[in-house]
């Protein structure tokens, strides 16, 4: 698994990821995973975020790009497909936060309600049985209506640093089912 086919664009949940993140180790270990930065991660407004991805999406080859969120980086990749319907390769969606959730109590502007309709490309989500931002039941509502294959991980927290989620090798595979 030295390399991918894709450019992999990463989209990291509010604050960005941190050096230690799955993400932010993929990114530096690929030269083909690019981080898609935007310009507030602490309040941010969706239509930015989404417009943000649009634009980096349209650098390369969207038939040839898989999207890697986390948290709240997944409402990104699900709104923006629903808003600009490019096709892509596909989207590996880790964690989606349920921003309509009591527990979600950040300031995102923009990200709820969360689209429930099939994606127009393959995917798979990745959710654990004891997220804080998100409920197995509502992960599993998401992957169903988006047409995404579902991994659950059991007591995997948010799928983070905080919960031994560094390099993740088993996220990495789930990409390259995407990448072929």
């Amino acid at each position: 698994m030295n390399t991918f086919q894709s450019t992999v664009l990463i989209l990291p949940g509010l604050g960005s990821s941190d050096a230690q993140h799955w993400q932010s180790l993929w990114e530096r270990k690929y030269p083909e995973f690019i981080r898609v930065n935007q310009q507030e991660w602490d309040a941010p407004q969706c239509q930015d975020w989404i417009d943000t991805v649009d634009r980096k999406i349209n650098e390369h080859n969207p038939e040839n790009e898989i999207l890697v969120g986390h948290s709240l980086g997944c409402a990104t990749a699900i709104i923006w497909a629903q808003k600009f319907r490019t096709k892509i390769k596909g989207a590996l969606l880790v964690a989606p936060s349920d921003t309509e959730a009591e527990t979600y109590t950040f300031p995102a502007k923009g990200f709820a309600p969360i689209p429930l309709e099939k994606l127009p490309f393959p995917s798979i989500v990745v959710a654990s049985t004891n997220d804080y931002y998100v409920k197995l039941e509502r992960a599993r509502q998401f992957a169903t209506t988006w047409g995404s294959e579902l991994v659950e991980i059991k007591d995997a927290g948010h799928i983070n640093v905080a919960t031994g989620y560094g390099n993740w090798e088993e996220g990495l595979r789930l990409l390259k089912k995407l990448d072929a």
